[in-house]
């Protein structure tokens, strides 16, 4: 699917939440699910940043988002569950939540790993995850056919030194994915994962500061897959791990 073409109107009339909406992957698949139809909601944690995504989508005569700016590393399930009655009380129905926001956190031996830091991404990655996807469930099975999409990486299929508290919370972002998938199968709501890959982002330039940017991917070139995901034709897939690019050496792995 990594070729997938998308029609114009693939996700017309369709509510879409993006985390993570301000910046890079996030910012790019807010755009491009208003560019196919749909009215997104943009969440993240900087306003500013959040408007800046809101009047590129506007300047493009798309359909109006909404931006909701919360931070995942300190909201509580009565936040969760005030922006899921918004959502229902404004919509009535989601179709789709794209889970993109997560920290990298330090890269460190296992063993030299502050459990603070590991509490920090888990709490990001992890448990604020969670905490979303209850709070909006029963909005999404009012959809006709609605997607969960939980962003992955190689190192939360394959572990590798160094990326200890990120892995970990990569694990179980995949942990999640699959037991969720199997309590929805058979019903209107579907759940799969999505490994980017080496992507032109500011995550990735923390993590690999040396590295040509130019080389990598920019996250609009990977757009084709997380449409795919997200629309109607996909409707058949459930508890799969998809990957937005062909495998690259260990060296180069996101």
């Amino acid at each position: 699917m990594l070729d997938y073409q998308a029609k114009k109107d693939l996700l017309q009339h369709k509510i879409i939440l993006v985390t993570g909406a301000g910046d890079g992957i996030g910012r790019a698949a807010a755009i491009s699910y208003a560019n196919h139809g749909a009215t997104v909601i943009l969440l993240g944690r900087t306003q500013a940043k959040l408007e800046a995504v809101y009047d590129e989508i506007m300047a493009r005569n798309a359909p109006e988002p909404v931006i909701m700016p919360l931070d995942l590393a300190t909201a509580t399930e009565n936040d969760y569950q005030h922006m899921a009655r918004l959502v229902t009380l404004q919509f009535g129905h989601l179709d789709g939540l794209l889970h993109n926001a997560g920290l990298l956190g330090s890269l460190m031996p296992l063993e030299q790993l502050p459990i603070a830091t590991l509490e920090q991404l888990l709490q990001v990655n992890v448990v604020a995850q969670l905490a979303l996807t209850q709070a909006l469930l029963p909005v999404l099975r009012q959809a006709p056919a609605a997607s969960i999409i939980f962003t992955s990486s190689s190192v939360g299929r394959k572990g590798r030194a160094y990326w200890g508290a990120y892995a970990i919370s990569k694990f179980a972002t995949e942990g999640m994915m699959q037991v969720l998938a199997d309590e929805c199968d058979g019903s209107s709501v579907r759940c799969n994962s999505l490994n980017p890959g080496a992507t032109r982002t500011a995550m990735r330039a923390e993590a690999f500061p040396a590295e040509d940017p130019l080389t990598l991917k920019t996250p609009e070139q990977l757009m084709p897959l997380y449409l795919y995901l997200m629309g109607d034709d996909s409707r058949h897939e459930n508890a799969q791990a998809f990957s937005a690019q062909p495998k690259r050496p260990a060296s180069h792995l996101s």
